[in-house]
C-alpha cells in the first residue's frame, strides 16, 4: 500500500503531533530546542566531533550549527575545541554537564517515544519501526534528486501546476 493524497498529508500530521510533544513535554522544560536536543545527542553518541559532521549528522545547515553550539557553549552543555592538526576546522564535545544533561534527557525522551507508540502492539511497533526506516531510506536514496530537479513534489495531481511545468 501507498501513502497517496490524504495519507501523505496524514504523515504530515502525524509527523507534526510528536515532534510538538516531545518538544513540549520534554524539550520545554530543559529550555532546548529540538535542533539543539540533536546535536548534543549526536555529539553524545559519536563523541569529538568535527562540526561539518554533526551538522550533517543532525541535518542542518553548518551555519545553524554555530548559532545552536555557541548557545550550547554559553550553557555549559558543549565546548568547540580547536582541531589538533587543522586550524581551519572545530571539534565539539560534550562537557561534564552535557553528559549528565543527556544521561537524565536520554530516557525522558524515550519515555515520551514509548508514550507515542502506546497503542501499537509488540507486532504493529516493528512494523511501523521498519516503515520509517524505510521512508528515511527513500529520503535518503532519492529525495536529493528530486530536490535538486526543482520541480515541486505536489503537482501530480494538480493539472494546473503540471501543465505549468510543461506537463499534460
Amino acid at each position: 500500500m501507498r501513502i497517496t493524497g490524504g495519507d501523505g498529508s496524514r504523515l504530515g500530521v502525524a509527523a507534526s503531533a510528536v515532534r510538538q510533544h516531545l518538544e513540549n513535554s520534554v524539550l520545554r522544560g530543559a529550555d532546548l530546542t529540538r535542533t539543539a536536543f540533536v546535536v548534543l545527542w549526536v555529539v553524545w553518541v559519536w563523541g569529538e566531533s568535527e562540526t561539518r559532521h554533526v551538522a550533517e549528522e543532525a541535518g542542518i545547515p553548518r551555519g545553524t550549527l554555530t548559532g545552536v553550539a555557541r548557545t550550547l557553549q554559553s550553557r555549559g552543555l558543549l565546548r568547540r575545541i580547536d582541531h589538533p592538526t587543522d586550524g581551519r576546522l572545530v571539534l565539539l564535545v560534550l562537557t561534564k554537564e552535557g553528559e549528565d544533561f543527556m544521561r537524565r534527557m536520554f530516557p525522558a525522551f524515550n519515555d515520551e517515544e514509548a508514550l507515542v507508540t502506546g497503542r501499537l502492539s509488540d507486532a504493529e511497533c516493528r512494523t511501523f519501526a521498519e516503515g520509517l526506516r524505510q521512508a528515511v531510506l527513500q529520503v535518503e536514496e532519492d529525495g536529493e534528486e528530486r530536490r535538486r530537479s526543482g520541480r515541486p513534489t505536489w503537482f501530480r495531481g494538480c493539472g494546473a501546476a503540471r501543465r505549468a511545468w510543461g506537463h499534460r
